[in-house]
């Protein structure tokens, strides 16, 4: 994810600066909360559905709250950087993904508008997320970093000895030196996308190659400048010359890092059915996709329900486009009857991902589905679908790969 360094004229958030304002567009677990109450102690945490490190953050989290639910603790979680073509998506998938948390026992607030990023990480260096600010009954920030370290802080925090403390000092004093020339090297990566869009507004391919080109030297790691420049090459400049070696080292990384959202942007190049693969050699295309589906299915990960649905839906749509198209709609079969389980918990994701998978599954059929009382038609002229997840074409940085 992107996150420019503040200007001089910006409060630099630290230990003991006052806490900002809390903005989030909408709360979907918990009460609103319109602002921090006194009196209280509150952990602010951001998070995000792509963000592997953000599940464990969530569970310990909610251990958290419970233990301290008599000590006026209230955890507060913002999912800030949601990518998704409208609102109602990015709710859709921060619903879907909340459903697999529980026993989650805390406000969950979607904060996609960019205005959380510039309250708070932008202020504070932070570069990263699962990250945490623990707010003290006085309204002032007593901790800033990753939210594993909440354990040894909290009790301390609760005690009055944190803030004083020579750890708490050394441990914000590291923070501010280890992230400040990230937040440096961000704010070059924002200037250098915010050139990309305004080049892809006016459809000037030529100079927003350059400018991806730019942030591939900057950072040849970063996600985001890998998978955009693959995206241009490809589905704007169809130059299959270049970009196909691209897009097969990007399958590779994807599949030897077993990176979950890289491995679904991978697939979205493939099979998103956004773009038009006319152009596109279909032996090197399926071979590509053969791989990565396989990859996916067999991935131990696919123990829990909810990437079953979410891997089988998105699967389905190589089977599909590839000619098997009994395996699609077995896929699409199977996710069905996973959301139709006695799981409680899968309720949110079935109100994220049933729409969408009932479509699907009409198309493939070429005949109406019904589920209850719903009747679903077939949409002639539908290219094969892609799970919600990969459906970004560009998708903000993510996790190790920024």
């Amino acid at each position: 994810m992107s996150h420019k360094l503040p200007s001089t004229s910006a409060p630099v958030l630290q230990m003991d600066s006052l806490a900002p304002e809390l903005k989030v567009r909408d709360w979907i677990r918990g009460e609103p909360l319109a602002s921090f109450q006194p009196g209280k102690l509150y952990i602010l945490e951001f998070c995000g559905t792509w963000c592997e490190a953000c599940e464990g953050a969530m569970l310990n989290l909610i251990e958290l709250q419970e233990t301290y639910k008599d000590s006026g603790v209230e955890v507060v979680t913002a999912a800030a950087h949601e990518s998704a073509a409208s609102a109602g998506e990015a709710q859709a998938h921060l619903d879907a993904w909340l459903a697999q948390f529980k026993k989650l026992n805390f406000r969950v607030g979607l904060g996609d508008t960019g205005t959380m990023d510039t309250l708070w990480m932008e202020p504070s260096f932070s570069v990263e997320i699962p990250q945490a600010f623990v707010i003290d009954r006085d309204g002032y920030i007593t901790f800033i970093g990753h939210p594993d370290d909440l354990p040894d802080v909290l009790p301390q925090v609760l005690g009055g000895t944190w803030r004083t403390s020579a750890q708490a000092n050394a441990a914000e004093r590291e923070r501010i030196a280890e992230n400040e020339p990230k937040a440096a090297k961000e704010a070059l990566k924002k200037q250098i996308k915010d050139k990309i869009a305004a080049a892809e507004e006016i459809e000037d391919w030529k100079t927003a190659r350059a400018a991806i080109e730019e942030g591939v030297a900057l950072d040849p790691n970063s996600l985001f400048f890998r998978h955009t420049h693959v995206h241009l090459l490809l589905h704007k400049m169809h130059d299959m010359q270049i970009g196909l070696p691209m897009l097969c080292k990007f399958v590779r990384d994807a599949i030897n890092t077993n990176y979950e959202y890289m491995l679904q942007l991978a697939f979205g190049l493939l099979f998103d059915p956004a773009y038009d693969y006319s152009k596109f050699p279909s032996v090197e295309r399926f071979a590509m996709g053969k791989e990565l589906s396989e990859h996916i299915l067999a991935q131990s990960r696919l123990n829990d329900d909810y990437d079953k649905v979410c891997s089988y839906e998105m699967v389905a749509a190589y089977y599909h486009a590839s000619g098997n198209k009994d395996r699609a709609i077995e896929l699409l079969e199977v996710a069905l009857k996973l959301l139709d389980g006695p799981d409680p918990d899968m309720d949110g994701l079935k109100e994220g991902f049933l729409p969408h998978l009932l479509q699907t599954l009409a198309n493939y059929e070429g005949e109406e589905v019904c589920y209850g009382d719903v009747f679903v038609v077939p949409r002639t002229n539908v290219s094969s679908g892609a799970t919600p997840k990969a459906e970004q074409e560009n998708p903000a940085e993510r996790g190790a790969f920024e």
